[in-house]
């Protein structure tokens, strides 16, 4: 995955977010980056010793919310594209299912790839995948919503 050269979704349109998974604007946050990669989106993280549950492995919870950040920015950029709006919605996470199908190494990068699989007007299903190198660590399936007005989340980004 080469993304050297260009910017994250957060970054594009998300600067001032303080969400603690992929807030750039979160200083103690994961600041995940999510990139568009045909009809997925791709992000890679490299995980710090503290997120370990064990010697050498990351915690679970820190692996569903990089799925949960990142499916999620999936989903309001796939509600953009479908609605033709000029930025993607603001999206909260209405359910999550997350799978665990092996250890992951708290010692080398994460790649996560996701894709919406359902869609509606306001509401996306996504499937997304963690991976260590080859080795496939969790899967999710997720379903985010657009925001309205009134939400406190609506103005997040």
């Amino acid at each position: 995955m080469d993304n050297a050269n260009s910017e994250s979704l957060q970054r594009r349109y998300a600067p001032k977010s303080i969400c603690y998974g992929c807030g750039p604007a979160n200083n103690d946050g994961l600041h995940i980056n999510s990139y568009v990669e045909n009809d997925t989106l791709v992000c890679e993280w490299i995980p710090d010793p503290k997120y370990q549950a064990f010697p050498g492995m990351l915690y679970g919870g820190l692996i569903a919310s990089l799925l949960d950040c990142h499916c999620n920015w999936t989903a309001s950029h796939h509600l953009m594209n479908q609605n033709r709006l000029d930025k993607p919605p603001c999206t909260v996470t209405a359910e999550l299912n997350v799978k665990y199908m092996a250890p992951t190494p708290a010692t080398a990068p994460v790649r996560m790839v996701s894709r919406v699989v359902q869609s509606k007007d306001r509401r996306a299903t996504v499937e997304g995948k963690l991976y260590s190198g080859d080795l496939l660590c969790a899967t999710c399936s997720a379903t985010f919503v657009a925001v309205k007005e009134g939400h406190p989340a609506f103005h997040r980004w």
